[in-house]
């Protein structure tokens, strides 16, 4: 079991060279939100940019298109054919053509369930050679279709919290030895959120040390998700990745304690911290 520290993370950011510009530090994808759920796809597209993303591309349904624009002015939003307020298989295509300029993709939070979500996801991890990050409904969507993760070659980081672990068998009882199970049979990047986050790729496993109760709140994870694919875009082996956005997640989350206390500390409240925690 490793435990990073501050300046473990701090070494493992790359470094922001003076005659460098935006496409240096990674070309993000997010598919994200569904009616109802604005807040996942803005905190976790921010979230992205707050950790060092060069540029970050947000697709979203297009019945929620409006909200996201007016909500975001740094992130590049763009609309995808939905139906019923979450994405359909049609977004497919324009997603495939997206892929191949892309350093990593996040997909999953606040997409909700249906035929066009399972659509997408399965699209994107058939087709992204690039690392992609499944958290929330991605995870979700995958449970009764496990195979589709196995056959995956490139990279993959799941995010689940213990109900979405649970849904895929997973009792949660032995968090270690389950989660090392789970990375080896599907070939992934686990990190099985809670108290004393784990992550794992089956060999090597980290503990995080950082957060509070604070973070127990709608919309955290989907801030962590936003730091983990930004770093993995930016170059980070996915492993450290995920390791390093579960201490720098959790520590904003310390800060925000301190400052304001656990009750009413909000997930925007951590974009606002994060940076000073990376300089």
């Amino acid at each position: 079991m490793k435990i990073l520290d501050h300046n473990a993370v701090l070494s493992c950011l790359p470094d922001r060279k003076p005659a460098s510009h935006k496409g240096d530090y990674g070309r993000i994808l997010l598919l994200c939100g569904s009616r109802g759920y604005t807040g996942a796809a803005a905190l976790a597209a921010m979230g992205a940019l707050r950790s060092g993303a060069g540029l970050v591309f947000l697709g979203v349904p297009e019945s929620i298109y409006a909200i996201e624009a007016v909500k975001l002015n740094e992130p590049i939003v763009f609309p995808l054919p939905d139906v019923d307020g979450k994405l359909s298989a049609d977004a497919v295509p324009e997603i495939l053509e997206k892929l191949p300029q892309m350093d990593a993709v996040l997909i999953g939070c606040g997409l909700g369930q249906s035929e066009g979500t399972l659509a997408v996801t399965k699209a994107v991890l058939e087709n992204a050679t690039c690392p992609v990050i499944l958290d929330a409904d991605g995870i979700n969507l995958l449970a009764a279709h496990k195979d589709i993760l196995r056959e995956r070659h490139a990279p993959t980081i799941l995010t689940p919290h213990a109900g979405e672990f649970a849904r895929w068998g997973y009792s949660g009882q032995d968090r270690y030895a389950e989660a090392m199970a789970f990375a080896r049979e599907f070939g992934c990047i686990l990190l099985l959120k809670g108290h004393k986050t784990l992550i794992t790729d089956g060999e090597t496993c980290y503990q995080n040390p950082t957060g509070n109760p604070g973070l127990a709140t709608g919309g955290s994870g989907d801030v962590l998700a936003g730091i983990i694919v930004s770093l993995v875009g930016q170059g980070l082996e996915s492993l450290s990745a995920a390791a390093c956005g579960a201490w720098l997640h959790g520590a904003a989350g310390d800060l925000c304690a301190r400052g304001i206390g656990q009750y009413g500390m909000l997930p925007s409240d951590l974009l606002e911290v994060l940076p000073r925690l990376m300089k």
